[in-house]
């Protein structure tokens, strides 16, 4: 790959969490790559792109410790608490805005001390549409809590209106929705989505071992996946009652895999609780039990112990890439391979392995999508 620029991929981030603080470090951790193989990407340039083309425009947020502040800034407020590998990001001109709070915020966070927590400021809300038209982004990155189905929502919505493609990293159903899909073909606006799935994180390995199991002839039995962290998205899940769809997002992902699903007393994946100290390294214990050979018992267990955003930000830098592209080309709609390798709750299920490879055929352009 040429070592020559295709020109800027203008993104706007809906949500400026620690996955947006790990994403803007990275854009200039890696902003001298080039090409060759550079540990930490998957694709150090992607069908002409380079990491450092990947330029923010406009940023939204809900909290009084981020909103009016350069984005630069704003990625290192509190209550983020992503490692920080990169602590010298120039000054972006990108002043955060503040977005409307609708269900974006879980009541039971005013319980906990600010740090931990947000923080809601007093400013009014933008016209979300207006000023994604005026700032010329091509690609919003939903970065939005566990739960926010209106305020996912409203980014879609805003997408469609200013001829925004969407990247839906949460588990609200958008791209996998045949209704949203459908939105997003007919004003040909490519969509990615939904629930990212890390680089190496607890979904895709439980997937993966979940696929080798069944290829080996191993008939597996229970399995169970237990997630534990210390950051705002641990804290906000601690209300049940928005898991719904996250906990049906990670089991899909690993039923998928599976020759048969599991009866659900016998597949437990989700969050087990919030341990404050933990910030935002996430710690996943995974156990797989099954017959081998013979019916003889075989018991798997794995200890995961990962930094929750950078893991993220590793597949959506790929993602952004991903949907230049389409926009170049043009393809609307839902990027089948894109979203089946990068995220857990995609339209279209593939192995892990058989959407890596679509995904090179699309980069390479043999395919649409």
């Amino acid at each position: 790959m040429g070592c020559g620029s295709m020109g800027e991929i203008k993104i706007a981030i809906a949500g400026v969490g620690n996955c947006a603080s790990s994403l803007i470090q990275g854009l200039f951790y890696y902003k001298n790559v080039t090409g060759g193989v550079v540990p930490g990407l998957m694709h150090p340039v992607l069908g002409g792109y380079k990491i450092l083309d990947i330029k923010p425009v406009v940023a939204f947020d809900i909290d009084a410790r981020k909103v009016g502040r350069d984005l630069s800034e704003a990625i290192f407020a509190k209550p983020n608490c992503t490692k920080i590998f990169c602590g010298d990001v120039p000054k972006l001109e990108v002043l955060v805005q503040m977005a409307p709070v609708l269900d974006g915020v879980a009541e039971h966070m005013k319980e906990y001390p600010e740090d931990k927590r947000f923080v809601i400021s007093s400013k009014g809300p933008v016209n979300i549409v207006d000023v994604l038209r005026q700032s010329g982004a091509e690609v919003l990155i939903n970065y939005m809590p566990v739960g926010s189905q209106k305020a996912t929502e409203l980014y879609a919505n805003a997408c469609l209106s200013a001829g925004v493609a969407m990247i839906n990293c949460v588990p609200v159903f958008i791209a996998s929705d045949a209704e949203w899909a459908g939105r997003f073909e007919k004003r040909r606006l490519p969509i990615v989505g939904d629930d990212v799935k890390s680089q190496v994180g607890a979904t895709i390995i439980h997937r993966v071992l979940a696929k080798l199991f069944s290829q080996r002839g191993v008939e597996i039995s229970r399995t169970y996946q237990l997630n534990t962290g210390g950051n705002t998205d641990f804290l906000n899940m601690l209300e049940r009652s928005r898991l719904e769809l996250k906990r049906k997002s990670k089991t899909e992902a690993v039923q998928s895999q599976l020759p048969a699903s599991l009866e659900p007393e016998n597949i437990h994946i989700g969050p087990s609780d919030y341990i404050p100290w933990l910030l935002d390294n996430k710690v996943c214990f995974l156990r797989i039990e099954g017959k081998n050979f013979g019916d003889v018992p075989l018991e798997l267990e794995l200890r995961l112990s990962v930094e929750d955003s950078p893991n993220s930000a590793g597949i959506t830098v790929d993602a952004i890439r991903c949907c230049k592209l389409a926009l170049d080309r043009p393809v609307g709609g839902v990027l089948e391979s894109v979203s089946a390798y990068f995220m857990k709750h995609p339209i279209k299920q593939y192995s892990d392995e058989e959407a890596r490879q679509r995904v090179e055929r699309f980069i390479a352009g043999e395919i649409e999508r």
